[in-house]
């Protein structure tokens, strides 16, 4: 910021300016709250979804974001291979969020079968972006391009969260999560 506008900010905000402008610094450069879902721990070692995987686990490493994991992933995780069930113990404990599946969860993914956004085979799908919604992540990191990462689903599970008074949510593939260096 030159220093004629940051006169002027200094002008207009009063005393408050330096808390206002560190407060704006956070903010740009907040840790990032991703939910995963099970196809982001799975794509670890998936030939077609490695790289990117590794690249938004490597954001984890560096503490540039944090992983919001539900009750949901970590049941489903029990029925997958061992290197799937065991690949989030080699992060410290600090690099997740825990969230659990409560009652209103499981209504708010009951409206998205009912509004036939996805059909009832898909209601665990539907438990994830319920969660996520109602924990106000930053984004829903999914590989499931089928019942999630779909343009025409998003707008499904979203129309419904506010019909029933709910922020809509943010939903992406992990590499559209990728930090990219200038180029």
């Amino acid at each position: 910021m030159n220093w004629q506008k940051e006169n002027q900010w200094k002008k207009f905000y009063g005393k408050n300016f330096k808390k206002i402008f560190i407060s704006l610094s956070y903010i740009w450069n907040m840790i990032r709250r991703i939910y995963i879902d099970t196809s982001v721990v799975g794509g670890f070692f998936d030939r077609v979804f490695e790289a990117d995987t590794k690249a938004l686990f490597e954001r984890l490493e560096n503490r540039e974001v944090v992983f919001v994991i539900s009750s949901v992933l970590e049941q489903e995780l029990k029925n997958a291979p061992r290197r799937v069930r065991e690949l989030l113990d080699k992060y410290d404990n600090d690099c997740f969020e825990h969230v659990l599946l409560t009652q209103e969860a499981i209504k708010l993914a009951d409206y998205y079968i009912a509004e036939k956004v996805v059909g009832k085979t898909c209601i665990e799908d539907c438990r994830h972006i319920a969660v996520a919604t109602l924990n106000k992540v930053d984004v829903l990191a999914s590989w499931n391009f089928k019942h999630i990462v779909n343009l025409d689903r998003i707008k499904g599970y979203n129309g419904v969260n506010m019909k029933y008074g709910y922020a809509t949510i943010e939903i992406r593939n992990p590499k559209e999560l990728i930090r990219y260096e200038h180029e």
